[in-house]
């Protein structure tokens, strides 16, 4: 009885030190960062943000340091938690920005949630699936889906989410995160056919916080990629060079990781699990692929171009 709602927070948190309890389902999930640095002395230098949702709306919420070992692989996209005595800051502006998947939610943006371990120390419930009841007024999970014959239409920097079929899979590959730095981003290559184009999407994949997932991506295995952005070289042959890269909220699944996913329910999603059962196994692993080092976007035919 005594829950607030996002939208009344927003209103009212100037003037309050204490908050009442929230209910509320996540939405997006960022990767996990570690920001330590050799002078300064914390524990578990980690934080990941979450879009969480009530039927008000929309807001941020940062998940820090030893709460993050804790908590981050169990909050998954669709679950519902319970947070009490959690902090609230204005947010931080220059965050990334996932694309919701109804675009009529509302959206808090001056301020966020702070789940901590001291000041205060925030308490956190999963509340299971069974137990969710339909006048609390949660939001579903909304997804975005293209087919491949849909991605030649759609703008450059544009958000979806995507399922194929893995047809291949090229090496770990690392590019430096600054031109003289010690740290790499990890990525790797993919196709993935879904049957409505002669094409496959081109996936660059890079390494989320799911190494399990990202390390066991092979040929004939279902994938699904959600809050993937749209690259297209606009200089050369645009239909050419477009491919699909990973964002800071991006989620990748494979087969064995789909049950119980909010996605499953999605109209695209079933209309692919439909077509896969129209395709024979044999015929699709002939044209598979794994490994090998794959320049893209591909250099000109000739020196002459190049």
């Amino acid at each position: 009885s005594k829950v607030t709602s996002l939208g009344h927070l927003e209103l009212t948190w100037r003037s309050r030190l204490h908050f009442h309890p929230l209910l509320v389902r996540v939405l997006h999930k960022s990767r996990l960062r570690y920001y330590g640095k050799p002078e300064k002395k914390v524990d578990m230098p980690y934080q990941a943000y979450f879009e969480v949702a009530d039927g008000s709306g929309m807001m941020s919420m940062v998940l820090w340091n030893s709460l993050c070992p804790e908590w981050y692989n169990s909050m998954k996209v669709g679950t519902v938690l319970l947070l009490e005595q959690y902090a609230i800051k204005t947010s931080y502006p220059f965050k990334t920005q996932p694309t919701p998947g109804d675009s009529q939610m509302k959206r808090f943006a001056t301020i966020e949630i702070s789940l901590n371990v001291r000041d205060p120390p925030t308490k956190i419930s999963i509340i299971p699936e069974e137990m969710v009841k339909p006048e609390w007024g949660l939001p579903e999970v909304k997804y975005r889906f293209i087919t491949r014959s849909e991605l030649d239409d759609l703008p450059n920097n544009h958000s979806c989410d995507i399922i194929g079929l893995v047809t291949f899979v090229g090496r770990a590959e690392r590019a430096r995160k600054r031109e003289h730095g010690e740290d790499f981003w990890l990525y790797r290559w993919a196709h993935a056919i879904d049957g409505t184009s002669d094409q496959p999407f081109i996936l660059e994949l890079f390494a989320t916080s799911q190494p399990d997932v990202f390390e066991h991506i092979h040929p004939m295995t279902y994938l699904v990629c959600t809050q993937m952005r749209v690259v297209r070289d606009l200089t050369e042959n645009p239909s050419r060079t477009i491919y699909l890269t990973t964002s800071n909220e991006s989620q990748i699944f494979i087969t064995g990781w789909h049950k119980g996913q909010p996605y499953t329910k999605d109209t695209k999603v079933k209309n692919f699990i439909q077509w896969t059962k129209t395709q024979s196994e044999a015929d699709q692993m002939k044209k598979t692929v794994i490994g090998g080092y794959y320049p893209f976007p591909r250099p000109p035919n000739s020196f002459l171009k190049y």
